[in-house]
């Protein structure tokens, strides 16, 4: 436990001193300011644009649309952020070789991939409370007093797409050889569970459901007992990942 609290600091320390942390902290909140920005000036932005004179009417923008924004937002730049941040988090110090004297000193694997997994959706976690309270905030003083259907499903299900992200990098990172070789099978995930996405039939049990079904949830359109499964199964991937990872890295020469 000590050895595991130590390399956990370590690997936070990592992050500040190479300015990931801030990085991913100062996007996620600019994102959540953005948000209900964007939803709010839309419609001006629209309506200054030349269409030849067709004539293109906009709903007065509301808070929803500032969450749906948000959530875009989130879904597309968040996440693509995260795995580009996150993408060294083990294959950097791999390629360096900057374990062999750690492991030397008895520093088990195992500590090493679950103090890593545990800091990086640390910050994710921290970096995303920041988002999500810069947009109700902001959300609140551009649109007043407001209440949104299954936010707080949403909002969790986005959260934890984010943890499988991260469990996908790491467990990636184990598998691909180089600096780039875990970023690039993680983008192959993330594109195929994308595509995967257009097939009814296997939507539920695609982790990527938890972020395209934001819209449904919010508009109470979906029951919040179909987003279950989904959840269990994104559950199950991130422990499998995370095992598999373990199981790969203590049989990997450093």
């Amino acid at each position: 436990m000590k050895s595991y609290i130590a390399f956990a600091k370590k690997e936070f320390m990592e992050q500040i001193r190479t300015y990931k942390l801030f990085i991913l902290l100062a996007l996620l909140f600019i994102l959540g300011m953005m948000s209900p920005l964007f939803a709010k000036i839309m419609p001006d932005i629209i309506g200054s644009m030349d269409f030849q004179g067709m004539e293109i009417k906009i709903p007065e923008p509301t808070f929803l649309d500032a969450y749906v924004q948000f959530f875009k937002n989130i879904s597309q730049m968040g996440f693509i952020a995260l795995i580009l941040i996150f993408s060294g988090l083990l294959s950097g110090e791999l390629t360096r070789g900057t374990l062999v004297n750690m492991v030397s000193k008895g520093v088990s694997r195992s500590v090493i991939i679950l103090s890593k997994f545990t800091t990086a959706a640390l910050i994710w976690t921290i970096g995303y409370l920041i988002s999500i309270g810069t947009n109700f905030l902001y959300t609140f003083y551009l649109f007043g007093e407001h209440s949104v259907n299954n936010l707080t499903l949403s909002l969790f299900c986005l959260w934890l797409f984010g943890v499988f992200l991260i469990s996908t990098i790491i467990f990636s990172s184990t598998i691909a050889k180089g600096n780039y070789g875990g970023l690039i099978v993680t983008f192959i995930i993330y594109g195929v569970l994308m595509l995967g996405d257009l097939f009814p039939k296997v939507t539920k049990f695609n982790p990527y459901t938890l972020t395209s079904k934001y819209m449904d949830l919010l508009n109470n359109k979906i029951d919040i007992g179909d987003m279950n499964i989904t959840i269990i199964v994104t559950i199950i991937v991130i422990a499998l990942s995370i095992i598999g990872a373990l199981k790969i890295f203590k049989k990997n020469p450093l």
